[in-house]
């Protein structure tokens, strides 16, 4: 009895259901952007450390699509609210999410919306790229909007704390998100 050739072998997927697919690879980017939270290079000039969770929210979007990226991230912030400690530095619970760094987390559900919707589900690498600056800047906007709210500073003094320091580091994420994802493909 043949089962195949080593190729097909390896390239069957093993798990056969779509549904359960598609379920993995939510909690995988779930998971994923947990994971990196715990991950934090702090900065001594602002209260928002350098993270990996933005990679995890662009590359969701591109892998995932619009509804099951910003499904994955809204998971995210929900296992936090509830208690789990998967916010930066172990966070967790409700008043985390009113805390200074509060507008880049609430951002990422429509941020990994926006990726998804906007690179289309025919993935092209300009089309792509667009879209993760698009959430990119979304995620920078909402969090850096916030912080002056918050702070009670100027949107200008709250830039330079929350926006302008991060931008290379972001292109960069976006950069290796829209390559990862391009090798990855659509997955919904």
């Amino acid at each position: 009895m043949q089962t195949g050739t080593l190729t097909d072998i390896a390239t069957r997927p093993l798990i056969r259901s779509r549904t359960l697919q598609l379920t993995m690879w939510v909690l995988a980017f779930t998971i994923a952007t947990a994971l990196s939270a715990q991950v934090r290079i702090p900065l001594p000039f602002t209260p928002v450390p350098v993270t990996l969770q933005t990679f995890f929210v662009l590359l969701a979007g591109i892998v995932l699509g619009p509804g099951l990226a910003a499904l994955s991230m809204g998971l995210y912030l929900a296992l936090g609210a509830i208690g789990m400690p998967v916010y930066m530095g172990g966070g967790f619970g409700i008043a985390y999410l009113s805390g200074i760094t509060a507008g880049y987390l609430l951002a990422f559900p429509p941020a990994a919306y926006l990726a998804g919707m906007l690179s289309g589900h025919e993935l092209s690498r300009r089309r792509a790229y667009a879209a993760l600056l698009a959430a990119g800047i979304l995620i920078m906007a909402a969090g850096t909007s916030w912080m002056a709210l918050i702070s009670g500073s100027s949107l200008w003094q709250a830039s330079l704390l929350g926006f302008w320091p991060f931008v290379i580091g972001d292109i960069v994420k976006t950069i290796a998100a829209v390559e990862i994802g391009l090798r990855v493909g659509r997955r919904s």
